[in-house]
């Protein structure tokens, strides 16, 4: 896993941003496995500011988002596939039938699950982007979840619900339930970035480096994947 530290969250975002962009720049048609949440915002907007005044296309590449609220979909602000809509997609000149997320009202959870295991296998991604849990979750991949586990719908842990509630008016309008890629998928990436910021990612980010591969740390597994960049604000690596 190779590290890099850097001052502060804009720094983290920028050295993000080259890495991804790099993918985009070397291979148009490549597939970005994308992630939600406030830790890739300086990052989605470093890339829609180079489509907008140096011109980088986003015409031919397709993205696969990490996972979606079970609940919500496109009409609710909450929802993920409205988060990438504002935050990223608008921004760019990607087609939104390129773009890829599970479907949080899904009627057959099991069927929706299958279907989007069969669209990852047919969209293997050049990079997949990740944020780290305070509990060391990626996606919404919780402590105790297989590693060889595939898409699925994971019941959210209580410190995941209390992170993400700043997102919502209040705590009891989180979704606890939610569509999310698995372990195994995220290790078919061929390239990982995984970004973490603040002093409340530490321990999480010390036990993803330097602890033991266990599923009591999601992350950890991100040690055995032969491309995984880990870039970290020195808060978070402060236990490093």
């Amino acid at each position: 896993m190779k590290i890099i530290v850097t001052k502060d969250y804009d720094k983290m975002s920028e050295k993000a941003f080259e890495i991804m962009s790099g993918v985009v720049k070397s291979n148009p048609r490549a597939v970005l496995g994308l992630a939600t949440g406030t830790t890739p915002l300086g990052l989605y907007k470093l890339m829609t500011a180079d489509c907008k005044d140096n011109g980088t296309s986003y015409k031919k590449i397709r993205t696969v988002n990490l996972d979606e609220y079970a609940g919500l979909d496109i009409t609710s602000p909450q929802s993920y596939v409205y988060f990438m809509r504002e935050n990223l997609f608008k921004g760019l000149d990607i087609p939104l039938e390129n773009t890829n997320i599970e479907n949080g009202k899904a009627a057959d959870a099991e069927a929706e699950c299958a279907r989007y295991n069969a669209l990852l296998s047919e969209l293997p991604r050049d990079i997949q982007l990740l944020g780290l849990g305070s509990n060391g979750h990626i996606a919404f991949n919780e402590p105790g979840t297989p590693f060889g586990t595939q898409t699925h719908v994971v019941k959210l842990a209580e410190s995941t619900v209390k992170d993400n509630s700043r997102l919502f008016e209040k705590i009891g309008d989180v979704p606890t339930s939610a569509f999310t890629m698995g372990p195994k998928n995220i290790m078919q990436s061929k390239k990982v970035l995984i970004l973490a910021y603040g002093e409340n990612k530490a321990r999480a980010v010390y036990e993803m480096v330097n602890g033991e591969v266990t599923e009591s740390c999601p992350a950890s597994i991100l040690q055995l994947h032969p491309d995984c960049t880990l870039i970290v604000d020195e808060k978070a690596a402060s236990l490093l």
